[in-house]
């Protein structure tokens, strides 16, 4: 409540009057109805060995600098060359910033990020940890062979027992499929049978969610965010653009938001989360004692962001795949999965997936989570947090946009921080809960205005709710 009555004076306005609530139509959206877009031929449709090639008109897209200015970069560009291009421009060693090569290996404390199985406990992982090594891993620990828990190479691949994943059309229905089976093989299968994705006719499928439904509904979820910034509401100043290894350097001597409208945190919905915002206690190791006053702050929050046609969306179209029978159902779920406590550190019941990710968190003189632009905003404007300088810019022209930043909180340094930005809190939640219930622990692959993006969501393993659920551990844009 604190930091509602902290809106309020900034607003000049009642605190009750930032709970007003919002009218918005419940549309119940079709995901059969979806135009599906298909992809182009795998073997040009990603930048794997070819960063840096010379522009080629008949390429369906592209793998060098240029391809963010003429926005017909592949999809993976950004992952697979862009972090290796800043760093080489700069003379510094691009390996660092990637798990390429480098699983398992062993912790070095000047690595920006690290590539072994502790990096998850510890939430220091490169980004592309999950899909480079995490299956690799578990193979190798069971004594199989790692090459095989990918799919490169091994699109339409007759099945083999012995292998401890599958890269054909049939893996799907047997639930057997390579982590990267979508990224890799499925749009290329797409592709082959003109359009028809195997995952969607077949039966046995229910309830699982296919990358075309994903990017289907995630474009849903884009369009239906009327509370999002517009044009004028956010001026960013973003100042340096660096490489993800040089960010301990504060090279920003101005503030990263320059304006920010302050109708649009008068909203309902902003207004409920900004509530939250004090009700934790950022140090890993520290128990949460969570009142009866902060539990209804939690239920005003989620009552608020269902009412939008985001929320609205993503319920009906999980609805129909069966996850949920009723709207209450998913409402209690979310609770769980989002506010339930676990233990980071010391065995207290310490952290939560809402605090990590859309407040932040320090553990061992380091942030980390910390992925809302609405709470970055507010402690730079008190002066808590200091911005260093962005090492990513997405290619939205419009809002929510995608910014990858270094910055000082309070003393405690985030070395590569990412959000969208100007995006509405039940965007953020729907983007987020949507990649961790349809690719938990894994690369969601998402499609915003045309453009893909990246989300890398983790679960919390230690512990579980109800009926052996897991916690979000974290959820953040990969950069």
């Amino acid at each position: 409540m604190k930091a509602c009555l902290l809106l309020a004076v900034l607003l000049g306005c009642s605190c009750s009057w930032a709970f007003d609530s919002c009218s918005s139509s419940n549309s119940d959206p079709n995901p059969e109805s979806f135009d599906f877009k298909h992809v182009d031929a795998p073997v040009k449709s990603s930048c794997q060995g070819r960063c840096g090639e010379a522009y080629r008109k008949k390429d369906p897209c592209h793998c060098n600098s240029k391809c963010v200015q003429h926005d017909n970069c592949c999809e993976d560009y950004s992952t697979v060359c862009k972090g290796a291009e800043i760093n080489s421009a700069h003379g510094q060693d691009p390996v660092k910033s990637s798990c390429q090569g480098r699983c398992g290996e062993a912790y070095r404390k000047k690595d920006p990020c690290h590539c072994n199985s502790k990096c998850v406990q510890h939430d220091n992982c490169c980004e592309d940890y999950s899909t480079v090594c995490k299956g690799a891993e578990i193979n190798s620990a069971q004594g199989q062979d790692p090459v095989k828990s990918s799919c490169q190479g091994r699109c339409g691949e007759a099945y083999r027992k012995k292998d401890p994943c599958h890269c054909n059309s049939k893996c799907v229905q047997h639930d057997n499929c390579c982590e990267d089976y979508s990224t890799v093989c499925k749009g290329a299968e797409i592709n082959s049978a003109q359009g028809q994705d195997p995952a969607a006719s077949d039966p046995s499928s229910q309830g699982r969610i296919s990358q075309q439904e994903i990017e289907a509904v995630s474009e849903s979820l884009y369009q239906a965010d009327r509370n999002k910034a517009k044009e004028g509401d956010i001026i960013l100043n973003k100042q340096h653009l660096v490489s993800k290894s040089a960010g301990k350097q504060d090279l920003c001597d101005e503030p990263f938001y320059t304006h920010v409208n302050a109708e649009l945190l008068s909203q309902p919905t902003y207004a409920c989360i900004i509530s939250l915002f004090d009700n934790y206690d950022r140090k890993t190791g520290t128990s949460e004692e969570v009142d009866k006053s902060e539990m209804q702050e939690q239920d005003s929050f989620l009552q608020e962001i269902m009412k939008t046609d985001v929320m609205q969306k993503l319920y009906t179209f999980l609805h129909k795949k069966n996850l949920y029978a009723t709207q209450e159902e998913f409402i209690a779920d979310l609770k769980n999965m989002w506010f339930g406590l676990y233990s980071r550190g010391a065995g207290e019941l310490d952290s939560s997936g809402f605090e990590h990710v859309f407040l932040g968190e320090v553990k061992k003189g380091k942030v980390s989570g910390f992925h809302s632009w609405i709470r970055f905003y507010l402690l730079e404007k008190k002066g808590m947090v200091d911005y260093y300088s962005h090492n990513y810019d997405g290619p939205w022209t419009s809002f929510p946009d995608v910014i990858g930043k270094q910055f000082d909180w309070d003393g405690f340094q985030k070395e590569v921080g990412s959000s969208f930005i100007g995006s509405s809190p039940e965007f953020d939640f729907a983007m987020y809960t949507l990649c961790f219930i349809a690719r938990p622990g894994k690369v969601c692959t998402v499609s915003l205005g045309g453009h893909p993006l990246k989300i890398q969501t983790y679960t919390w393993t230690k512990s579980t709710y109800g009926d052996s659920k897991k916690y979000i551990a974290t959820a953040y844009p990969v950069t």
